[in-house]
């Protein structure tokens, strides 16, 4: 048995511009924490007021003051703020694009130096206090890790930022370091839970970007574990990062399977914990390779949960797609539109293999109802919890039942493919404020066409399950 950490676990993708085969650039990740734990998807409006605000959290108690001006943004919050918001993916009105956080852990070593802070920032503020006050990728890493410098980290966390030029790669380390990395436009980069960042060029401000004292404290620490020791260049995942049991049963598989699937030809065992963070892939990348990434369990392999290999191989690792998935999001920003259309918020309910991924055009002014207001069980008009119940009528007959939900899947895809071309062509001329009402309308409309389908889906699965039960009984016609 291995001694898994208590774990809040997400797998992300982020694809470069001329690495997509459209010119998109794509940050992607599956919110993964615990089973049955709805997810909102919410517009926040653009608001000016008249003195600094203060964000407050519900989770530690992290507290800091906020500008006066609010950039409208999208959000993906818990369906309660009990424990904190936890809003984790969504575009402003600037186009900027932010997912937060693939969870990661800092070493013994260096958090004895630089210990983690019980009410610094985490997961659960970050958006809330980034995303609405930047207008760059840029910009929203600067911010965060001038918070990160100021109040310190509550924990350790992967952070992805986008705009129409170029993606964004942030890591903390310990309390108060960080480093990002801008993600080469002809690459695509996969993580999991692991601190993922490697070399680290000190005299590359264009492509590299670093708490100020980070090499000051590395050095005064005796923190580089590498034979050289270089002024200019660090390791970020070897000094700051972990190597242990967990990551190679529960992270480095999934990061294997990803260059398995974009670069079958490179030979990586699934437990190598050298599979570089930065690759480029064999072909170019479409949003249904992002898809399919987000959406995989190790298909076509032994270690496939529903697939063919022996007991011990479908559970030795941990699936990217799982049943603890709350959403998975993908934040793709397209070229030559303007900004409230570039920017397509692909959201996934509950468990990326089940569910599917709706379009929503970020410029939009508002979210369907079935999208707001979750609660904690189920409810069957919200839409986290209709893309739920078909999973879990699915799981126990899913040799029966699972081409009737692949056929689902596969159909939508086609639709909201449709559905974008359509909706793309008709935008010219439009006003901005004819613009946010008309892509509010189009957004409505899928997301109502991917509830149709899965209600479908349950209707038909419910209906031909009622022969299935233990308690019957087949009778001899010749008695």
């Amino acid at each position: 048995m291995i001694p898994y950490k208590n774990f809040s676990a997400c797998t992300s993708m982020i694809v470069g511009k001329d690495a997509s085969i459209d010119g998109s650039i794509m940050i992607a990740r599956n919110e993964d924490s615990k089973s049955s734990w709805p997810k909102n998807y919410v517009i926040h409006q653009h608001q000016e007021f008249d003195e600094e605000q203060e964000f407050v959290s519900k989770d530690n108690g992290f507290k800091m003051p906020l500008p006066k001006i609010r950039l409208k943004y999208s959000a993906t919050p818990e369906w309660t703020d009990k424990f904190g918001l936890f809003e984790e993916d969504g575009f402003n009105e600037a186009g900027v694009a932010m997912s937060a956080t693939e969870s990661t852990y800092t070493n013994k070593l260096a958090l004895g130096a630089d210990p983690l802070v019980e009410d610094g920032i985490g997961e659960e503020a970050m958006v809330t206090v980034v995303l609405p006050y930047v207008k760059t990728a840029r910009e929203g890493v600067k911010r965060l890790g001038e918070i990160v410098e100021y109040y310190g980290s509550s924990e350790s966390n992967g952070i992805l930022f986008a705009d129409h030029d170029e993606a964004w790669y942030m890591e903390t380390g310990g309390g108060h370091n960080w480093v990002a990395q801008r993600i080469p436009d002809d690459s695509y980069a996969v993580i999991a839970n692991q601190s993922a960042i490697q070399d680290v060029n000190f005299d590359d401000p264009d492509n590299y970007m670093w708490s100020p004292n980070i090499q000051k404290f590395i050095k005064e620490n005796h923190l580089d574990p590498s034979q050289n020791e270089s002024e200019h260049h660090i390791n970020f995942r070897q000094t700051f990062g972990t190597a242990d049991l967990s990551d190679t049963y529960y992270n480095t598989p999934r990061v294997w399977y990803g260059h398995k699937m974009f670069n079958p030809e490179e030979d990586y065992e699934p437990t190598s914990q050298d599979i570089p963070f930065i690759d480029k892939a064999n072909r170019k990348l479409s949003l249904f390779d992002v898809q399919d990434f987000l959406s995989s369990h190790y298909q076509g392999t032994p270690f496939d949960p529903i697939g063919e290999g022996s007991e011990h191989e479908k559970h030795l690792y941990r699936p990217i797609s799982l049943a603890k998935t709350q959403e998975a999001h993908i934040l793709q920003i397209r070229p030559n539109m303007p900004t409230p259309a570039a920017g397509i918020q692909w959201l996934s309910m509950g468990v990326g293999a089940q569910s599917s991924f709706v379009p929503f055009y970020a410029g939009a002014n508002d979210t369907p109802e079935s999208y707001k207001n979750a609660t904690g069980t189920y409810a069957p008009n919200q839409a986290y919890w209709t893309y739920k119940l078909a999973g879990v009528l699915v799981d126990p007959h899913f040799v029966k039942f699972g081409p009737k939900l692949n056929d689902t899947r596969a159909d939508l895809r086609l639709k909201f493919q449709q559905a974008v071309k359509k909706a793309d062509a008709s935008i010219e001329g439009l006003s901005n404020v004819e613009l946010g009402d008309y892509l509010s309308k189009v957004n409505f409309k899928n997301a109502q066409i991917g509830l149709d389908a899965y209600n479908k889906l349950i209707s038909d699965v419910i209906t031909n399950s009622t022969d299935l039960s233990p308690i019957n009984f087949t009778q001899d016609m010749n008695l």
